[in-house]
């Protein structure tokens, strides 16, 4: 059984029953058979159909961004905002995707010719997160459907109205059967669907353990697998930067989503020139930021996205503290039912130490002090992950260096990083492999064929 559950006010919400093996069985059929008519679908037919899904988005964007809010905390205007993205990111791919699986032709000579095609393969398994629990499934539904493949979607436990929700769009604008289906199971039950013969392939944005553990099973498979992991992304403050914008969108991109994103900026590297100027502004911007109720409007933040998060980063940060950093205020649990947790700011973190290369999901800043961009590359570099990144100088010279030398499958130039449609999206090291969004994303799960004529 899966409960909706309100991380704002600990209020339980709708219940969803867990599929059976014999369930979930049924569904794999399902979608095979979806496959055999999907894959041949005419083009327009596909687009036509993403539009109508971006339609029951918009029409019912009110009640789903309600559904958001209710299950993970996120602010009503950043819920309906997502709920508005879906539908774009439908729209985006209805009107340029075709252009993306044209066919690429190749003069070999002596009258030979190479075709390179772009063919859909089958049922791709999306194992999602809960942090934007419809704008991840969008981005691998909407490529996946103009592709001519189809989608089994396994959701966070903690958003099952939204994962439901999904499924209902779908199904409301018309999506043939099995097309499109969530599968309400718990995570022990994922390597059996990989392993299947009738999956081909699987996507999965979460966690970096989680990422190993599909990735593993993947292999075993011998499928293709792509893998959006966490970050701990790199914000860096050059002595030629607008520094009034930088600490502004330093704010916004650290507290998003109560910091629960994986492309927040957690790491803020600052040259030492500006350094204080830097974090007169900075400071002031955390502390002004107001935590409370999502429903209301005048809240900038919301609460995390359940109890045990709260109490995992609040353990984080005092092992920060022990470690030798500084807490310059926040980081507090304040009394009431919710997760809530305060912003918070540390600086003078030993640079041995682990936490300095650890990801912090919720709204606590790191902050190092750099004497030049040479170090700045050097601590920007120094971790595990390579997600994304954000630079902000108004030099030409410094801005072409750090795009060169900080190891990110993404980076911002003076402003915040955000995905797109238009936009490849992943990143390398341990923060996964492959691309999600663009022409990049809607090929991944595609066979590039070649035609010899």
């Amino acid at each position: 059984m899966f409960v909706s559950k309100n991380p704002a006010t600990g209020e339980s919400g709708a219940s969803f029953e867990e599929l059976s093996a014999s369930d979930v069985d049924a569904r794999l059929d399902k979608a095979v058979a979806a496959f055999r008519r999907w894959r041949t679908t005419p083009m327009a037919e596909r687009t036509a159909l993403l539009e109508r899904i971006a339609d029951q988005y918009e029409a019912n964007r009110d009640r789903l961004a309600r559904t958001i809010t209710f299950e993970m905390g996120k602010t009503l205007a950043s819920a309906t905002a997502e709920v508005q993205k879906c539908a774009d990111g439908f729209r985006f791919y209805a009107a340029h995707g075709p252009a993306m699986l044209a066919d690429v032709e190749t003069d070999l000579g002596g009258g030979r010719r190479a075709i390179a095609l772009w063919l859909p393969q089958g049922p791709v398994l999306a194992v999602m997160p809960w942090n934007y629990p419809f704008w991840q499934v969008v981005r691998f539904l909407a490529p996946t459907i103009l592709a001519g493949n189809v989608g089994l979607l396994k959701h966070a436990s903690n958003v099952p109205g939204c994962a439901a929700a999904l499924e209902e769009m779908a199904t409301a604008a018309g999506a043939p059967d099995g097309l499109f289906q969530n599968l309400h199971i718990k995570s022990g039950a994922v390597a059996a669907i990989i392993a299947d013969d009738r999956v081909v392939a699987v996507t999965l944005t979460g966690s970096e353990g989680a990422g190993v553990q599909v990735a593993e099973q993947a292999g075993r498979a011998l499928k293709k697998v792509v893998l959006e992991l966490g970050g701990s992304d790199p914000f860096i403050v050059m002595p030629s930067a607008d520094l009034d914008k930088a600490a502004e969108i330093a704010v916004k991109a650290r507290i998003q989503n109560t910091g629960q994103s994986c492309i927040c900026a957690k790491r803020m590297i600052v040259h030492a020139d500006v350094y204080d100027a830097f974090m007169d502004r900075f400071v002031a911007g955390m502390k002004a930021v107001k935590t409370g109720d999502p429903l209301d409007p005048a809240t900038d933040m919301g609460p995390m996205s359940s109890h045990a998060a709260r109490d995992e980063i609040a353990a984080q940060l005092a092992g920060a503290v022990k470690a030798g950093a500084t807490k310059l205020f926040g980081g507090d649990i304040p009394e009431g039912p919710g997760a809530y947790f305060t912003p918070a700011i540390l600086v003078d973190i030993p640079r041995d130490a682990s936490v300095a290369r650890e990801e912090f999901f919720g709204p606590v800043a790191m902050v190092f002090k750099v004497k030049d961009i040479d170090e700045a590359v050097t601590v920007a570099n120094d971790i595990p992950f390579g997600l994304g990144s954000s630079i902000w100088t108004r030099d030409e010279a410094e801005q072409q260096r750090l795009i060169r030398d900080i190891e990110a499958g993404m980076t911002a130039v003076n402003q915040m990083l955000a995905s797109d449609p238009n936009a490849p999206f992943g990143g390398i090291k341990r923060s996964g492999h492959g691309r999600e969004l663009s022409r990049h994303g809607l090929h991944e799960f595609m066979n590039l064929k070649t035609v010899m004529v």
